[in-house]
Protein backbone atom coordinates (compact mmCIF):
# COMPACT_ATOMS: atom_id res chain seq x y z
CA UNK A 1 0.00 0.00 0.00
CA UNK A 2 1.34 3.32 -0.95
CA UNK A 3 0.97 6.34 2.05
CA UNK A 4 -0.54 8.67 -0.52
CA UNK A 5 -2.30 11.29 2.56
CA UNK A 6 -5.27 13.75 0.74
CA UNK A 7 -3.96 17.31 0.15
CA UNK A 8 -4.65 20.00 2.86
CA UNK A 9 -7.94 21.79 3.13
CA UNK A 10 -7.40 25.74 2.67
CA UNK A 11 -8.94 27.51 5.41
CA UNK A 12 -11.94 29.63 4.20
CA UNK A 13 -12.79 32.87 4.85
CA UNK A 14 -16.25 33.15 6.68
CA UNK A 15 -18.75 34.19 4.02
CA UNK A 16 -20.15 37.40 4.23
CA UNK A 17 -23.68 38.14 4.85
CA UNK A 18 -26.15 40.33 3.04
CA UNK A 19 -26.01 42.30 5.98
CA UNK A 20 -22.21 42.82 5.62
CA UNK A 21 -22.76 43.68 2.41
CA UNK A 22 -25.49 46.36 2.90
CA UNK A 23 -23.57 48.14 5.76
CA UNK A 24 -20.79 48.02 2.67
CA UNK A 25 -23.17 49.85 0.69
CA UNK A 26 -23.96 52.39 3.02
CA UNK A 27 -20.43 52.83 4.16
CA UNK A 28 -19.68 53.57 0.28
CA UNK A 29 -22.76 55.99 0.12
CA UNK A 30 -21.29 58.22 2.77
CA UNK A 31 -17.72 57.81 0.91
CA UNK A 32 -19.02 59.31 -2.37
CA UNK A 33 -21.26 62.27 0.29
CA UNK A 34 -17.35 63.01 1.21
CA UNK A 35 -16.16 63.10 -1.60
CA UNK A 36 -18.91 65.52 -3.04
CA UNK A 37 -17.90 67.81 -0.61
CA UNK A 38 -14.21 68.12 -2.50
CA UNK A 39 -15.57 68.37 -6.22
CA UNK A 40 -18.71 70.19 -6.17
CA UNK A 41 -20.92 67.38 -5.55
CA UNK A 42 -20.28 65.29 -8.60
CA UNK A 43 -19.32 62.08 -6.78
CA UNK A 44 -22.60 62.40 -4.81
CA UNK A 45 -24.87 62.12 -7.81
CA UNK A 46 -23.75 58.62 -7.65
CA UNK A 47 -24.46 58.49 -4.40
CA UNK A 48 -27.68 58.73 -4.14
CA UNK A 49 -28.34 57.01 -6.98
CA UNK A 50 -27.11 54.14 -5.39
CA UNK A 51 -29.13 55.26 -1.97
CA UNK A 52 -32.08 54.74 -4.43
CA UNK A 53 -31.69 51.57 -5.65
CA UNK A 54 -30.77 49.77 -2.38
CA UNK A 55 -33.15 51.27 -0.51
CA UNK A 56 -35.98 48.62 -1.21
CA UNK A 57 -33.59 46.15 -0.59
CA UNK A 58 -32.87 47.19 3.27
CA UNK A 59 -36.62 47.51 4.02
CA UNK A 60 -36.81 46.55 8.10
CA UNK A 61 -33.12 46.55 8.39
CA UNK A 62 -31.41 49.13 10.62
CA UNK A 63 -29.63 50.16 6.81
CA UNK A 64 -33.13 51.39 5.73
CA UNK A 65 -32.18 54.47 7.76
CA UNK A 66 -29.30 55.24 6.46
CA UNK A 67 -30.36 55.16 2.72
CA UNK A 68 -33.33 57.32 3.43
CA UNK A 69 -30.99 59.89 5.61
CA UNK A 70 -28.77 59.55 2.25
CA UNK A 71 -31.33 60.79 -0.11
CA UNK A 72 -33.25 63.21 2.50
CA UNK A 73 -29.74 64.88 3.02
CA UNK A 74 -28.66 64.97 -0.96
CA UNK A 75 -31.97 66.48 -2.27
CA UNK A 76 -32.01 69.29 0.46
CA UNK A 77 -28.27 70.23 0.13
CA UNK A 78 -28.92 70.30 -3.63
CA UNK A 79 -31.84 72.76 -2.91
CA UNK A 80 -30.17 74.62 -0.92
CA UNK A 81 -27.04 74.80 -3.17
CA UNK A 82 -29.56 75.55 -5.72
CA UNK A 83 -30.98 78.68 -3.39
CA UNK A 84 -27.44 80.02 -2.70
CA UNK A 85 -26.32 80.02 -6.09
CA UNK A 86 -29.61 82.03 -7.33
CA UNK A 87 -28.96 84.81 -4.75
CA UNK A 88 -25.11 84.60 -4.87
CA UNK A 89 -25.54 88.24 -5.86
CA UNK A 90 -26.64 89.09 -2.83
CA UNK A 91 -24.71 88.60 0.42
CA UNK A 92 -27.63 86.15 1.67
CA UNK A 93 -26.47 83.63 -1.14
CA UNK A 94 -22.82 82.89 0.52
CA UNK A 95 -24.35 81.56 3.68
CA UNK A 96 -27.25 79.68 2.34
CA UNK A 97 -24.15 77.80 0.44
CA UNK A 98 -22.39 77.83 3.62
CA UNK A 99 -25.08 76.11 5.48
CA UNK A 100 -25.55 74.06 2.46
CA UNK A 101 -21.88 72.98 3.11
CA UNK A 102 -22.44 72.14 6.75
CA UNK A 103 -25.37 70.80 6.75
CA UNK A 104 -24.27 68.20 3.85
CA UNK A 105 -21.03 67.32 5.76
CA UNK A 106 -22.93 66.90 9.44
CA UNK A 107 -25.37 64.54 7.91
CA UNK A 108 -22.74 62.61 6.14
CA UNK A 109 -20.03 62.21 9.54
CA UNK A 110 -22.88 61.66 11.78
CA UNK A 111 -24.08 58.56 9.38
CA UNK A 112 -20.57 57.26 8.81
CA UNK A 113 -20.12 57.22 11.92
CA UNK A 114 -23.17 55.43 13.27
CA UNK A 115 -23.13 52.93 9.74
CA UNK A 116 -18.86 51.74 11.31
CA UNK A 117 -20.86 51.35 14.62
CA UNK A 118 -23.48 49.24 12.96
CA UNK A 119 -26.45 51.45 14.22
CA UNK A 120 -29.73 52.92 12.47
CA UNK A 121 -29.01 56.75 11.58
CA UNK A 122 -32.02 58.00 13.82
Amino acid sequence: MSDVSPPPVAPTAPMATPMDDTRTLVIIVYGLYLAALLCFGLSGIAGVILAYVKRDDSRGTIWHSHYENAIQAFWVWLGLTVIGLLTVWLVIGFFVLIGAYIYFAYRTIKGLVRAVDSQAYV
